[in-house]
């Protein structure tokens, strides 16, 4: 007999009893039977973050709106990157909008487990529905986000046309979806066991965004060699390569970009909740 299955005799909760993880297929089906719980918590906070501001939530465009300005100022006009870039704006848009989506779930997730430690020391429940609902969250939160980004796109000169590549858009963006799961479950872990952690994270966003050719073409300053290939192997930068293939230039990404972005999208998150769940029993003793 298993202390698991004592525990559950005893009518006490196991995993409060045991001060152990339980095994990793009895805790994804736990967590699965609260996924009401995390989508119906992400849902009531997703639009919350700004509801003290004048503004509210229109601060949820408002933001990448106007960082995406600041660098077309800098950038565009003064520093001249946008030379040889065909619709430079709508590149610049779509590098700010999507790469702020999975930093801002980076910078979540180092905190989230400190902010949550009063329920995780009281309650019994699957960790990762923290992380998870944090990354719903930010998901949902990038809808509006989502739909200015086509807005702009559309009216912002020199503008763009729809063609079919919009189509196949949602499975890039799916594809960022379940990276940032990934990046979520392990900033979360690592967040919970050093709190400081939030002040390298700014930095490493920082250097991120510099790696990721958010403003400007990469082969423009790398024309070859191994720099090169580690750059494009960046994960963000395929994001919003690919992205700009389908939503600016009409053009579907190549089989060897689609193949290497899945691969990011179910090799991180699966790393990333074995990660977490290998501190399950840490969570809220701190």
């Amino acid at each position: 007999m298993t202390p698991e299955t004592t525990a559950r005799r005893s009518g006490a909760p196991p995993w409060r009893v045991m001060g152990e993880r339980p095994t990793l297929p009895s805790y994804v089906r736990r967590l699965w039977r609260r996924r009401h719980f995390i989508g119906a918590e992400a849902r009531a906070k997703a639009f919350s973050g700004n509801r003290d501001m004048l503004l509210g939530n229109l601060w949820l465009i408002g933001v990448p709106i106007l960082q995406g300005l600041a660098y077309y100022l800098i950038f565009g006009l003064i520093l001249n990157t946008s030379r040889g870039i065909e619709n430079f704006t709508g590149f610049l848009l779509i590098g700010v909008f999507l790469f702020r989506f999975t930093t801002t779930s980076m910078q979540q997730g180092i905190a989230v487990m400190s902010q949550s430690r009063g329920m995780t020391g009281a309650f019994s429940f699957p960790r990762a529905a923290v992380p998870l609902s944090v990354l719903l969250r930010e998901a949902l939160s990038m809808l509006p986000v989502l739909a200015t980004l086509v807005l702009l796109l559309l009216t912002v000169p020199p503008g763009t046309q729809v063609t079919w590549t919009w189509a196949l858009f949602p499975l890039v963006f799916g594809l960022q979806v379940l990276f940032n799961a990934g990046i979520v479950m392990y900033t979360a872990r690592l967040g919970s066991a050093l709190p400081d952690l939030r002040h390298v994270v700014a930095f490493l966003a920082r250097l991120w965004f510099y790696m990721s050719g958010v403003f400007f073409s990469l082969d423009r300053f790398v024309s070859e060699g191994v720099w090169l290939s580690v750059l494009q192997a960046n994960p963000l930068y395929m994001v919003l390569d690919m992205s700009r293939d389908l939503l600016l230039y009409g053009t579907v990404p190549d089989a060897q970009s689609w193949m290497f972005l899945s691969l990011w999208a179910v090799i991180t998150p699966l790393f990333g909740f074995w990660y977490f769940w290998q501190g399950e029993e840490t969570y809220g003793q701190h």
